[in-house]
């Protein structure tokens, strides 16, 4: 088998199509998730803590100089990213919890019990009509 046919073989499994398709989805959930944080969380966090902005925060390593830019540690950033996935891990936490919640709902409806099998129909039917023709008698 040569290399390329190896290589479409391989390509065309089921689960590498579900993970692409997976990357896929993912990647447009991760954008819903951002606008959700920056947008519609955020705002109101910012708003209760005074407006601080961490990405400010920042330890100067090595003053700039005509020849160079400063050098620095961008702690605020780093503490930006933090609580940004912090509120995004919360979100996608309560959001798997009501999905869990509605599939626990779904499972908890008690299915229709099996239709016995037909022999035993028969047999319950025989033994019905031996009953009957025995009281009779």
């Amino acid at each position: 088998m040569s290399i390329l046919q190896e290589f479409k073989t391989f390509a065309m499994r089921g689960n590498v199509v579900d993970m692409a398709v997976g990357v896929v989805i993912g990647t447009a959930f991760g954008k819903i998730v951002s606008s959700l944080v920056a947008d519609v969380i955020m705002p109101p966090i910012g708003l209760l803590i005074g407006g601080i902005d961490f990405s400010d925060i920042a330890v100067t390593l090595k003053e700039a100089t005509a020849d160079t830019a400063a050098v620095t540690m961008n702690v605020g950033i780093f503490l930006q990213t933090i609580l940004d996935f912090l509120i995004i891990a919360f979100a996608v936490f309560m959001a798997l919890k009501g999905i869990n919640r509605l599939k626990r709902k779904e499972e908890a409806a008690p299915a229709a019990p099996p239709a016995p099998p037909k022999q035993e129909v028969l047999l319950e039917e025989i033994r019905d009509l031996l009953k009957q023709s025995s009281q009779r008698q």
